[in-house]
């Protein structure tokens, strides 16, 4: 490894602010390292005024975060960034628009939980998930993993609305018992709907790092072992 120039990610942010923090923690956490010099350089824009996602694509009255978020990856480029990652599952709506902005390559994060399935649950058949209804309007996991005939499955209407609540809530700082323990009520929901398997695809969800009965497969985790293993060239793949 030494001898090999390591790469500089680039991370779009803001999306939520805390989601961002909780994705750079788990960088930190998954590099192995015996001094800072060991880490990997990251150019963060947490911008939380990228317009909102929900308020484009649920409430379709919205400004289009297109943009702004093309903008924050040339600046990203301009920075010294080698590569780009978009810190926010939701925010993938927009991954060509940012993609074609740049020079560099941009990680697909969904792109990666799907080959994260298949090279570890090659049998898997469908899959659970756990997101904004942001995720099941744009059919965005639904356009990877039923080219794979993997079928995808979300809460009731329901339990879809406590956990649009939950994700609120964590997006207000709002992270107290109530808020753990409705999260837990939507995982036994999709736990006995015969659901073995789900993602967490809001990284709002991921920064609660809750134990629930469910097993589960985190977006924000993948993606972040996804940046160390390009970073420090253990990787040949960027984009799937």
């Amino acid at each position: 490894m030494r001898g090999k120039k390591e790469k500089i990610v680039g991370i779009l942010g803001g999306m939520g602010p805390q989601a961002t923090v909780d994705l750079m923690q788990r960088i930190i956490q998954l590099t192995k390292a015996l001094d800072d010099i060991d880490h990997i350089r990251c150019i963060v824009d947490n911008n939380p005024k990228i317009p909102s996602r929900i308020k484009a694509i649920i409430e379709k009255n919205g400004e289009d975060p297109g943009p702004c978020m093309a903008d924050m990856a040339k600046r990203l480029e301009t920075w010294g960034a080698d590569f780009l990652a978009i810190a926010c599952n939701t925010a993938h709506y927009y991954y060509d628009t940012v993609s074609r902005a740049v020079n560099i390559p941009v990680i697909n994060m969904i792109d990666s939980v799907l080959d994260h399935v298949k090279q570890n649950q090659p049998d898997c058949s469908k899959v659970g998930i756990l997101a904004s209804p942001a995720i099941r309007i744009t059919r965005l996991y639904e356009k990877k993993f039923n080219s794979v005939d993997i079928k995808i499955v979300y809460p009731d209407q329901k339990y879809q609305d406590i956990l649009f609540n939950v994700i609120k809530d964590v997006k207000a700082g709002s992270i107290g018992s109530s808020v753990l323990e409705s999260y837990t009520d939507v995982c036994h929901h999709l736990k006995n709907k015969e659901i073995l398997t789900a993602v967490i695809a809001c990284t709002e969800l991921s920064a609660l790092n809750a134990k629930t009965s469910l097993k589960t497969i985190d977006a924000a985790q993948i993606l972040a072992q996804k940046i160390i293993d390009i970073a420090k060239n253990n990787s040949s793949h960027i984009v799937s």
